[in-house]
């Protein structure tokens, strides 16, 4: 009798810095759809943003790695990080696959990335390499979402599937926002997180990691 399929949950990001909402998203798409573990992978160098209050690579896996160390299927990959040069996700999706062929990978998106998937590098092996969870956290504009994915679905063979979640008012931009104004992000971020960030005094300056 051959051995049932692995299956793994994709959750990558700049992560900058990692918090509760990054962390209960893969929670929840792991339970929704089984999966028998979740891959955290930090993204390397991000074409698609601006890099000049990104903390070095470096420190967000480390502060991702604190993150997810006491959850055994919580599982973190430098995959991005080493890589020179542009991070992007087809080559990381080949990359997996080459490594494990017999291995189901599970892209957990948010739904209004669905809408710009076609402007990333190749999407075409993505959608090839993986399915995708699109978490939806209101019914707000359901009826646009489920049109796009039929587009994607007819156009690229692709597999979406809608992954249902409450809205979680926690977003790293307004982290950073926080720190640079002393405020509290407790509850916000993993306690080892936060330790990491005042010891390497993150986030306290704009601009402090350009050119870095």
């Amino acid at each position: 009798m051959e051995n049932a399929k692995q299956k793994k949950g994709i959750m990558g990001g700049t992560f900058n810095p990692i918090h509760i909402g990054h962390l209960i998203l893969a929670e929840t798409a792991k339970e929704t759809f089984m999966l028998d573990k979740i891959l955290f992978i930090p993204s390397g160098y991000s074409y698609m943003k601006d890099t000049s209050e990104i903390a070095p690579k470096k420190m967000r896996l480390e502060m991702t790695r604190l993150a997810i160390e006491d959850n055994p299927d919580f599982l973190l990959s430098s995959l991005e990080i080493n890589r020179e040069g542009n991070t992007y996700t087809y080559e990381t999706l080949l990359a997996l696959k080459e490594r494990e062929p017999d291995t189901d990978f599970y892209f957990i998106v948010g739904a209004d990335s669905l809408f710009n998937m076609e402007a990333w590098k190749c999407p075409q092996i993505i959608f090839k390499n993986c399915y995708v969870l699109a978490a939806v956290r209101d019914n707000r504009h359901q009826k646009e979402v489920q049109e796009q994915i039929q587009y994607l679905e007819g156009k690229y063979g692709a597999g979406i599937f809608l992954l249902p979640l409450k809205e979680i008012s926690v977003s790293s931009t307004d982290i950073r926002s926080k720190i640079k104004r002393n405020q509290s992000i407790r509850y916000m971020v993993p306690d080892k997180v936060i330790e990491y960030m005042e010891k390497h005094h993150l986030y306290h300056e704009r601009n402090l990691f350009e050119g870095g």
